[in-house]
């Protein structure tokens, strides 16, 4: 892990000082260009009283320091004072660093927390059908089975009799999980899981399925943002915009993934306590727990998976529960494999886990995306100003340069049109 980190650390160094020398150079291109046609603006001033036709260059190059000099000073303005002179609304970036944590902070709630998109994306998850196919592997069930072998091997010497033990299980299992709810006992699971530290693999394994599907769904989020920017930005603007920050959120992704002392992780850690201490108490959240966990109760397959899943438990509970052969072993596998199978073919069961999924992921979302959007904005907020601003910079400023270039050029053509114009018709 520490040589993964330093290995990160080192090619984000190498990126950013790739994004330096990029910016150097475009800079360089884009402020020769406005030399060239102050050159060329004093060469044919010079000599246009003896050649009229050097009008049309000297007024070419004219418009073209014109609108050098006015883009020029449109791009420096977002990010620091032009020629250090405190004009005006300039210095966009830093002075309105907190404004501009906050509109991100709210555009993430309003376009990504919502019910109806979180509410898309798990339809499509089909998250019952890949847990089924997660169990049906037979290396799943495996190293699931090599965690339940010891109790099962207990069992197997108090309970004997076949046709009173099926009924049995599926009355104390049905009973007992009526008795408990499961809200609080997925709170209590969260503490003690971040007790003993093993939460930080799952945010390993959240961030890594995190990066997964926002490489999956790239084309959604640049429709998206297609859609919510304003008709007069060009496209290949939208693009690069799109590309620098979608790049920095997966960068971002990586930074925490690879730092296990990261301050997203420990703000995260803050919020699973609370998460915690909701599972217990939110009675909403509660209620839906014991209404999903009634649906999985009553429904024929769960009930015929208990009686079977003993029947297969009992037929190899006198084996050796300690041995990696046993058929104790064998048949646990078998009957995870035979409830994935059957999770697998019965939509309705799916259809009810996905629904309680969903609802709890929105319900938990919408009820959670404001202290997001905080998190965002606070996050921003703590940025330094300076070091925000040039770090944008890095990151879109090799694209403003063609701005100044464009704005060179473009000026010029429209000097050239309004003297030939002018002569023309004047």
């Amino acid at each position: 892990m520490k040589d993964t980190a330093v290995t990160s650390m080192e090619v984000e160094i190498e990126t950013e000082e790739t994004q330096r020398a990029e910016l150097r150079r475009m800079k360089v291109v884009a402020t020769s260009m406005l030399l060239l046609a102050a050159i060329v603006f004093i060469v044919f001033r010079a000599i246009e009283e003896d050649n009229s036709w050097a009008g049309y260059i000297r007024a070419t190059a004219e418009a073209a320091m014109v609108g050098a000099f006015a883009d020029w000073f449109a791009v420096t303005a977002l990010f620091k004072h032009p020629l250090g002179i405190p004009i005006p609304h300039t210095a966009i970036i830093p002075k309105r660093k907190d404004e501009i944590g906050e509109g991100l902070g709210d555009f993430v709630q309003s376009n990504f927390l919502t019910g109806e998109v979180i509410s898309e994306k798990l339809e499509q998850a089909a998250i019952a059908k890949r847990i089924a196919d997660w169990l049906a592997d037979p290396d799943h069930a495996r190293s699931i089975v090599s965690e339940v072998a010891v109790v099962t091997g207990a069992i197997s010497e108090v309970l004997r009799d076949d046709e009173d033990v099926r009924d049995l299980v599926d009355s104390l299992v049905r009973d007992r999980l009526a008795k408990v709810p499961v809200a609080p006992i997925v709170g209590r699971v969260i503490d003690a899981g971040m007790d003993g530290g093993h939460h930080h693999e799952v945010y390993n394994v959240v961030l890594s399925g995190a990066a997964s599907f926002l490489e999956d769904n790239r084309e959604t989020f640049r429709r998206r943002l297609t859609q919510e920017s304003p008709w007069w930005v060009p496209e290949p603007v939208d693009d690069r915009v799109f590309e620098r920050i979608f790049s920095a959120v997966m960068a971002f992704l990586r930074e925490v993934d690879h730092n296990p002392h990261h301050h997203f992780k420990k703000d995260l850690d803050d919020r699973a306590r609370v998460l915690a201490v909701r599972m217990r108490d939110d009675e909403r959240l509660i209620e839906q727990g014991e209404q999903l966990k009634t649906e999985l109760l009553d429904h024929p397959e769960f009930q015929a998976w208990t009686k079977d899943l003993w029947s297969s438990l009992q037929a190899g509970f006198s084996d050796a529960t300690q041995e990696p052969d046993s058929e104790v072993r064998a048949r646990i596998e078998q009957a995870i494999i035979a409830v994935a199978e059957r999770l697998r073919t019965d939509e309705d069961l799916q259809a009810k886990i996905d629904e309680w999924i969903r609802s709890v992921v929105v319900y938990l979302a919408e009820h959670g995306r404001t202290e997001i959007a905080g998190l965002i904005s606070n996050t921003v907020q703590n940025w330094d100003a300076n070091e925000t601003s040039e770090r944008i910079e890095l990151q879109v400023g090799r694209d403003l340069q063609f701005i100044r270039i464009n704005g060179t050029l473009v000026g010029g053509l429209v000097g050239l049109l309004i003297y030939t114009s002018s002569e023309l018709f004047f």
